[in-house]
């Protein structure tokens, strides 16, 4: 029964260890603790799936984009954002269970409520510490039209910087050109 993992040992759990084990719920492994991830509103995941379907066909070969994914940073730390852009160079995504990190050029991170200090502390902090070179936080403006939060990776700190924040629209160059209409990803 899926409950036993909910009391973890002192050492934490490894995703070995958890393995195959449904859960009748989404999770991520946090520090060795199995952390259901909250139910998303109807924004978060308009502007998640919305966001994906904009960016997908503006990658540039081999660069790709995948929504939810489970990206591991060591045996004890799972976690899956909202939407990936990486380096398809030498995966065979037929049987690629996770990406490696040393693919992942971009995550993002759609904020709701629940999810607020874990999308803007913890895993933008994993995901420096994993070398991931962008990262993009996406919040809920006026009107529900999405603000994109840019960050970079400064290697020589170990953490993102800010670059730039995005209203109304959306331009940068990096991974590739991107260019989109924020409104857009939450029209009905």
């Amino acid at each position: 029964m899926w409950s036993k993992w909910m009391n973890a040992p002192a050492r934490g759990w490894t995703g070995e260890e958890i393995g195959d084990t449904e859960f009748p719920f989404s999770w991520e492994l946090v520090d060795g603790l199995v952390t259901p991830v909250p139910l998303h509103d109807w924004w978060h995941d308009r502007v998640r799936d919305s966001l994906n379907a904009a960016v997908r066909p503006q990658a540039v070969e081999p660069v790709s984009v995948i929504g939810p994914t489970t990206l591991v940073f060591d045996p004890c730390n799972w976690v899956r954002p909202d939407m990936v852009v990486y380096d398809a160079s030498g995966l065979d995504v037929r049987t690629t269970v996770t990406l490696p990190l040393r693919s992942v050029l971009l995550t993002v991170e759609v904020v709701v409520p629940a999810t607020r200090s874990t999308d803007r502390f913890r895993k933008p902090a994993q995901y420096a510490g994993g070398g991931v070179p962008s990262y993009w936080r996406v919040e809920r403006g006026d009107d529900d039209v999405p603000v994109v939060h840019e960050f970079r990776l400064d290697p020589e700190q170990g953490v993102h910087l800010p670059v730039a924040v995005h209203e109304g629209s959306l331009r940068t160059e990096l991974p590739f050109p991107v260019e989109i209409d924020l409104k857009r990803l939450v029209r009905r």
